[in-house]
């Protein structure tokens, strides 16, 4: 999960300033942040591993951040009205703070079974589903050590995205826009598509659109991959107050007490 973290840090200051290329440098931007979908991602793990509503984690930890910004506005209006339901999304907010869900699930099943779970209290339009159980099963393969290669043809048949357009040939024409529809896939490909975590990243931010969610799509696929080097790793933490790190130790200890279980 910290790998999605590390992408939307990465991808703060690029979201509305693309930079269509992968030999950006530092790879943290003097004026990096974690933006909304750091507190999201945080939101769910607390959701997940503490065994609660999902959507009072959202709240709590949203309102917590407030001020943190990038919120998109039904979200934002969600996160204000203690009674409000599911609004219907198909945005790539469900995808971009699902980690978690793929992270911990023992099966393919319990992962979609996450994903729904922490879903639904907002984005229950299909695709906003769709979106988010196809990033929880990317997360889940690569945590068990199926091949990139693998997680693509499963990716394609299970849910029914292109994944054959390459990073290379998705960066020419790719647009900003922030439906889940138009960003899983294309997050998806550059985590599957890459050498190491890094190379992911960068991927992510080299095609542009909305960066910082692509970014932490593809970071939290490409840690299950690749794992996070040390020095990046660090890098990240140190952007992250002690309550989060908190949550990120409690999912990772989580994490590994169910796969022993499992394996």
């Amino acid at each position: 999960m910290l790998g999605s973290i590390i992408g939307d840090i990465v991808g703060s200051v690029y979201e509305f300033n693309n930079y269509r290329a992968k030999d950006f440098e530092p790879l943290f931007h003097k004026n990096a942040f974690f933006t909304d979908d750091t507190v999201c991602t945080i939101a769910v793990a607390d959701a997940l591993v503490n065994e609660c509503d999902p959507a009072v984690a959202l709240r709590n930890w949203g309102r917590c951040y407030w001020s943190n910004g990038g919120w998109g506005q039904r979200f934002a209006i969600w996160i204000a009205t203690d009674d409000m339901g599911p609004y219907g999304s198909f945005g790539n907010g469900a995808a971009m703070r699902v980690a978690p869900a793929g992270l911990l699930a023992r099966s393919l099943d319990e992962a979609i079974e996450f994903s729904n779970r922490v879903t639904r209290v907002t984005h229950n339009h299909p695709e906003g589903m769709r979106g988010a159980a196809a990033t929880a099963v990317a997360v889940h393969l690569a945590h068990f050590d199926i091949s990139a290669a693998e997680i693509r043809k499963e990716i394609a048949c299970r849910f029914g995205y292109d994944m054959t357009p390459s990073v290379d040939e998705i960066r020419p024409h790719y647009v900003h826009n922030e439906r889940s529809q138009d960003t899983v896939p294309q997050a998806l490909t550059c985590a599957l598509e890459a050498i190491n975590f890094e190379d992911a990243i960068r991927n992510a931010i080299s095609i542009g659109g909305d960066s910082d969610t692509i970014a932490a799509i593809a970071g939290g696929v490409a840690e299950a991959l690749f794992g996070i080097p040390d020095d990046i790793s660090a890098r990240a933490w140190s952007y992250l107050p002690s309550e989060m790190r908190a949550i990120l130790r409690l999912l990772y200890a989580a994490t590994e007490c169910r796969r022993r279980k499992t394996t």
